[in-house]
């Protein structure tokens, strides 16, 4: 299995994005793990909500293959502890997915087709996180389930 995470944004550079490479190189360890990054909307203070998640929604179902199994970080999802996030991630492991595809939206969250070709929803927490923050947290948790998995010392 390959998991995939794609987010609106553009790799930022800073303190927040080595994080993120940091804990991405630690789960390629692991299994195979690809961040894609959506560049931000040209010219949006003439768009509504509604017609930027639209079109970032076009944008993030051309970078889903029809096979992969689409899981949406959204404050609606379902919550999950360490230890059941890690076993969410098995499994999918052992069920024959190809490409576990987590996505990130954007600001105004997901269009109605994107929702529509969800197979799932999570949530990170309750609290409202900026989006780099939301990466940096998602590539960590995700790590945590790796070394829950295979039971190594990292989480205590």
């Amino acid at each position: 299995m390959k998991i995939k995470l794609i987010w609106i944004g553009k790799p930022d550079g800073d303190l927040f994005d080595k994080a993120i490479q940091e804990y991405a190189q630690k789960i390629r360890f692991y299994i195979p793990y690809e961040m894609v990054a959506i560049p931000y909307l040209k010219n949006t203070k003439a768009m509504s909500q509604e017609e930027q998640r639209k079109r970032e929604g076009e944008l993030i179902l051309k970078k889903l293959d029809a096979s992969d199994y689409v899981v949406l970080l959204d404050e609606r999802g379902k919550e999950f502890t360490s230890q059941g996030f890690a076993r969410y991630i098995e499994s999918h492991m052992v069920s024959g997915v190809k490409t576990l595809s987590f996505v990130i939206g954007g600001a105004y969250g997901f269009s109605g087709d994107v929702y529509a070709r969800g197979n799932a929803k999570i949530a990170l927490s309750q609290l409202t996180f900026p989006h780099i923050m939301t990466r940096v947290i998602f590539n960590e948790q995700l790590y945590r389930a790796f070394t829950i998995l295979k039971g190594e010392p990292y989480h205590h």
